[in-house]
């Protein structure tokens, strides 16, 4: 928990590292030194999770309303039309644009044809473009660049 700040990652961290203490049955000199090579592969397997370029790049969705409070207006309001859209939109947007995949590992992700990845891109900018019309902020600079 100290190190992930999640306690989904860090139940997924525990459950990691007694995986590992099974599969290479490790012999130990004495239950201390057990403790010592738990508590050693924990620290190792977070700060492994934490440099990764996945949790670097990626964003809970938890999190998208705070980023676009903090973001500029027009940033902030982009985001927010983003997450108003219907998931199958929603999604592939998000992580188009925001978490910069390419259409073919959104398509692996989501396991959908990259066809559909780019379908679903295209229908998704277009309702996306009409909710900014009608909210009046398409043909504003950056928002009409993003699109």
């Amino acid at each position: 928990m100290i190190y992930l700040k999640n306690s989904s990652d860090a139940q997924d961290g525990m459950q990691e590292v007694f995986l590992r203490l099974l599969e290479r049955e490790v012999h130990f000199r004495d239950e201390e030194h057990e403790k010592a090579w738990c508590i050693r592969a924990a620290k190792n397997y977070c700060l492994d999770q934490l440099k990764s370029f996945w949790r670097k790049k990626r964003m809970t969705l938890d999190r998208w309303k705070e980023v676009a409070d903090r973001g500029s207006g027009e940033e902030g309001a982009l985001l927010e039309m983003v997450m108003e859209l219907p998931v199958k939109y929603r999604d592939v947007l998000y992580l188009y644009y925001y978490e910069e995949y390419s259409v073919r590992e959104i398509g692996s992700m989501l396991e959908r044809k990259e066809s559909t990845i780019q379908s679903q891109l295209s229908a998704g900018r277009k309702k996306l473009r009409q909710r900014m019309e009608k909210e009046g902020y398409y043909g504003a600079g950056h928002l009409e660049k993003c699109l």
